[in-house]
């Protein structure tokens, strides 16, 4: 396999690695690398001011096969202090995800910190973990984790450390803010309740909220998925770095019987 994600074609298209393949098909990609894609797309919208994507939500449209993809980025809302920009991911034939996010204008809180939940125990402290039996290869492998507390396949709330191994565009360092979003929508996984060769658990959007831009590869996430008695959950998380809270994440998921 490539040693990325994603190489470039050029004029906004990539063609997908095996890497980017999720857990239970080996055709279909694991939402976080297209999350990290779309988010370097908004990134790269150009803002006459220092602004900071506050909050991310990606909609999933369909599955992301493991294809060549094209992703465009726009500002739609354009403000002095707020800014709303989209993003769209397409294969040749439809639309698959589409992103919007909200960018605010940079100001000097840092005398007014609060609210942020407890610091995560150090990667050091976390225990290694690989992909479960039966799961395919691709994604999980070419992250990196540390478990504090669960694990992949182990049901129930998780703490976990994640870096990626390897970037997300042939020849680029990732941003800090890409590194999360190849990993926030994990928590669902990391933090799920049910036994998947019974039940289906799939989330139909990731929102991110954040609070700074994350420094460092490391990426922790603190999760816990609640599921109602109607076939719909939530996968929630708290998003760290080494230093502390960077955000928060909530994926609404459909929960249905095989």
């Amino acid at each position: 396999m490539a040693d990325a994600f994603y190489h470039p074609l050029g004029e906004g298209r990539f063609t997908s690695s095996g890497h980017t393949a999720g857990p239970w098909s080996p055709d279909n990609q694991h939402l976080g690398p297209p999350s990290a894609l779309l988010t370097r797309e908004l990134q790269h919208c150009d803002s006459a001011r220092d602004m900071l994507l506050s909050r991310i939500t990606v909609e999933v449209l369909g599955p992301v096969p493991i294809a060549e993809l094209r992703v465009r980025a726009w500002v739609e809302r354009p403000g002095k202090s707020v800014e709303m920009l989209t993003a769209t991911l397409e294969t040749e034939e439809r639309t698959v995800a589409r992103a919007s996010a909200w960018r605010i204008a940079r100001s000097d809180s840092s005398s007014q910190v609060a609210g942020s939940a407890p610091a995560l125990a150090p990667v050091d402290r976390g225990v290694e973990f690989v992909r479960p039996e039966g799961w395919s290869p691709g994604y999980i492998d070419a992250i990196e984790w540390r478990g504090l507390r669960g694990a992949l396949g182990d049901p129930g709330p998780a703490t976990v450390w994640a870096r990626q191994r390897i970037p997300l565009v042939a020849g680029e360092r990732p941003t800090p803010l890409q590194r999360l979003m190849t990993v926030a929508d994990s928590a669902s996984g990391v933090s799920n309740r049910l036994d998947p060769t019974r039940w289906l658990f799939i989330n139909t959007e990731l929102t991110v909220h954040i609070q700074r831009e994350p420094a460092g590869e490391w990426i922790g996430l603190d999760a816990n998925t609640v599921i109602g008695p109607e076939g719909v959950g939530t996968a929630v998380s708290v998003l760290h770095d080494e230093h502390g809270q960077v955000g928060n994440t909530a994926q609404a998921l459909l929960v249905r019987r095989r």
